[in-house]
């Protein structure tokens, strides 16, 4: 397994590390085009939710952030160094009571565009999957060919 971690200041800026990180990670790795954007958006989502949410903005708390890459999967790691928070008891934005609200929606955004989406240390750290489809060899048949169920 491959493996790249980076550390930043919990800073909305750095925002852009990230983004740099993911689009140097996709051509270092060879991420396909069509789980590009779901991995954009959800880790982006992740990283500025561990900004805004975990260390609160605290530009003296970082926030990591390391792939993992496997033959059939990459997995990005968010962790924050905050207080952590009960992911299993969040509101539903699709509710009509919640549909008006200005927030709420970027886990349940992470969920539907990441294929596993695990939370650990009591909310501060959150793994996200994407599976591969993968790499065509003359042996390969169609059978064997693996894609994301969240193509963007």
């Amino acid at each position: 397994m491959k493996q790249v971690k980076i550390q930043i200041p919990s800073l909305v800026e750095n925002i852009r590390v990230v983004e740099s990180f993911i689009d140097n990670s996709k051509d270092t790795f060879h991420i396909e085009d069509d789980i590009y954007g779901n991995i954009m958006v959800a880790v982006t989502e992740a990283v500025n939710n561990a900004i805004r949410h975990g260390n609160k903005f605290d530009k003296d708390r970082n926030v990591y952030l390391s792939l993992y890459v496997d033959k059939d999967r990459v997995t990005f790691e968010v962790e924050d160094e905050g207080d952590g928070f009960d992911f299993t008891d969040l509101l539903d934005p699709t509710a009509p009571e919640n549909l008006e609200n200005p927030g709420g929606r970027g886990i349940f955004l992470i969920r539907h565009l990441a294929d596993e989406v695990e939370f650990t240390k009591e909310g501060r750290n959150v793994q996200l999957t994407f599976m591969l489809a993968p790499v065509e060899t003359d042996e390969s048949s169609e059978t064997d060919t693996i894609s994301s169920d969240h193509a963007a």
